[in-house]
């Protein structure tokens, strides 16, 4: 396949991407591929951008389009909404669980994203749902490229038997540690999670993505943990912290030095804007705090941030369908990042530092040699994929179409 005016990221002019054999086989300037006699499979980008797949950083699949059920999360709180799971995890059969991760990985892949982390439920004596999650990995790898994270729900330390069961999920083939330290009964119980966590990370090569202060509380500090454990055993390429909304109540002096930690720790940040608005704040009357963490001042910091979509219809978000560019636009909103440089770059949030996030390395990327993995755009730049609310046209997988979309034509009548 030849891919024709191509507009690339961070490089003038137009382009034209040469795939063969599932990878990208070279990339040279349009004027070199003019001429060349057009084959049946070939695409003309028209000048639009042409980027690596988006990237879903963080999402729970198992949990997936069960809002409502059995009840509705009526106070809109991160707690009730666990508390709501943990009745409706208790109906949970693997097909059950597979049928709903299906469907919305097809969404995922409708909306041009082809990796994927999803956090699996493993605070259930059977471990069903990583179960039928490690099912699904395989049977939809034509779709995505799927991560698991062994994620402890309702604790490690505070759940009966949650340290072996952490350990079965990663002996079973989850890919990812996860943990949540700020949901354990105590402080004490929270450093000792990120602890064995952190252990367990390192004796099995595993990835690290923890659930980190996803709170209002200004004194939920698990983040300097982490960060400092990853430091320690220099592991923070492999560690992500997911959400840190107790950053956004953090006063300056406190976070002054927390950010010299973080930079030596060299972790990435997950922030799910859309969710942790929805979530945080619910205990404030005015005002009322955006509940996110300080995405922008941590991206001017040189760390690595991305953003995620979180729930897709669960107990802790009723919305999403599977377009992350839906949360990116509004994540910008949240975050203060409506500036002229924020706007050039805010593809970054959903693509390169999100692939950073999950260590795809040269699994990913518009290089040759690389896997023919990437996208067709409807705009030229990051812009104006923004402002016009755009959508890929086509999502290309191993040098095959996998997606094709028509946009929407409208006409006034009488025009």
């Amino acid at each position: 396949m030849l891919i024709t005016n191509a507009r690339l990221r961070h490089r003038e002019g137009l382009h034209a991407l040469h795939l063969e054999n599932g990878r990208i086989a070279r990339i040279t300037p349009q004027a070199e591929a003019q001429g060349q006699p057009a084959g049946p499979d070939d695409l003309d980008a028209g000048g639009n951008l042409v980027v690596p797949p988006f990237v879903e950083p963080h999402i729970h699949l198992d949990a997936t389009l069960t809002a409502g059920e059995p009840r509705w999360n009526m106070s809109g709180t991160l707690f009730e909404g666990i508390e709501c799971w943990g009745e409706r995890k208790a109906t949970i059969t693997q097909e059950d669980t597979k049928t709903r991760a299906k469907k919305t990985i097809r969404t995922l892949a409708a909306h041009g994203i082809q990796h994927v982390r999803t956090h699996v439920d493993v605070t259930d004596p059977d471990l069903t749902a990583l179960k039928a999650l490690l099912e699904v990995r395989a049977e939809t790898a034509h779709l995505i490229d799927l991560q698991i994270v062994a994620f402890p729900q309702e604790g490690i330390e505070s759940y009966r038997n949650g340290r072996e069961l952490m350990t079965e999920a990663i002996a079973l083939g989850a890919d990812v540690v996860g943990g949540i330290p700020h949901f354990e009964y105590t402080r004490d119980q929270g450093v000792s999670s990120v602890k064995f966590l952190m252990d367990l990370a390192e004796r099995s090569g595993c990835l690290v993505d923890v659930h980190c202060d996803e709170t209002d509380d200004p004194h939920s500090r698990f983040l300097e943990v982490l960060a400092e454990e990853a430091r320690s055993r220099d592991m923070g390429s492999r560690v992500t912290a997911s959400h840190t909304t107790a950053m956004g109540s953090y006063d300056n002096a406190y976070c002054a030095k927390l950010f010299r930690l973080l930079g030596h720790s060299g972790i990435s940040f997950v922030s799910c804007p859309t969710e942790s608005i929805h979530l945080q704040g619910r205990f404030d009357s005015f005002p009322k705090r955006r509940g996110v963490t300080r995405v922008n001042e941590l991206l001017e910091a040189g760390m690595n941030v991305c953003f995620g979509q979180d729930s897709i219809v669960d107990p802790w978000y009723p919305l999403g369908n599977g377009n992350i560019l839906r949360v990116l636009e509004a994540g910008l909103h949240i975050c203060h990042m409506l500036g002229y440089r924020n706007l050039q770059s805010a593809l970054d949030l959903v693509t390169d530092n999100s692939a950073k996030a999950l260590a795809l390395g040269e699994r990913y990327g518009l290089e040759p040699g690389r896997p023919a993995n990437l996208l067709i755009l409807s705009a030229d730049s990051d812009y104006e994929m923004i402002r016009s609310q755009g959508l890929p046209l086509y999502s290309i997988r191993h040098g095959q179409v996998l997606m094709q979309r028509q946009m929407a034509q409208v006409q006034l009548v009488g025009e």
